[in-house]
């Protein structure tokens, strides 16, 4: 795990992986079954309904707060995924977000710039949140602990890749 969140933070190539930690492909090994099997998923829902907890609320937020920002993108991105924020004269995309009254990240999707924030928080009311199911999926051992219908809801996973949305610490 240390190794997972080395990657993670430093943002290295798997291959550049220092020696002091198992081989690198050991250590991808374990990072794509877990991800496979939705432990960090489980992970991130645990701690997500632990801190809500510790905070005196209920696990499952009844408010959202949502926010959007219009990005430039280069000449390289297809003009199939960008658009032009009309307000902002921006040509690229936009990102939304939602989190909780704590704060606490419930979704994140990126856009093309043109889609108004009403648009996308419609998109997002009408999604219904649903926890995951009850048990693991079939053949795998729950790695953390069995789900339950108290797990976070499923637009509570920001992507499929922890690396793609934690913010990366400069570089010397």
């Amino acid at each position: 795990m240390d190794a997972i969140l080395y990657v993670d933070r430093t943002g290295i190539p798997w291959r550049y992986l220092p020696h002091d930690f198992a081989p690198w492909e050991t250590v991808y090994g374990y990072f794509a079954a877990w991800q496979k099997d939705e432990v960090f998923d489980q992970l991130n829902g645990l701690l997500w309904r632990l801190v809500r907890k510790a905070e005196g609320r209920d696990v499952e937020p009844s408010a959202c707060v949502l926010d959007a920002q219009s990005i430039k993108t280069s000449a390289n991105v297809p003009a199939a995924s960008q658009g032009i924020d009309a307000g902002k004269k921006i040509a690229g995309r936009k990102r939304h977000i939602g989190v909780d009254t704590l704060g606490l990240l419930l979704a994140v999707w990126v856009t093309a710039a043109s889609i108004s924030d009403n648009a996308a928080a419609s998109t997002c009311s009408r999604t219904s949140p649903k926890a995951p199911p009850a048990s693991p999926k079939p053949g795998s051992t729950p790695a953390i602990a069995p789900r339950s219908s108290t797990t976070a809801p499923a637009w509570a996973s920001m992507s499929k890749s922890p690396a793609a949305t934690l913010p990366r610490k400069a570089s010397r």
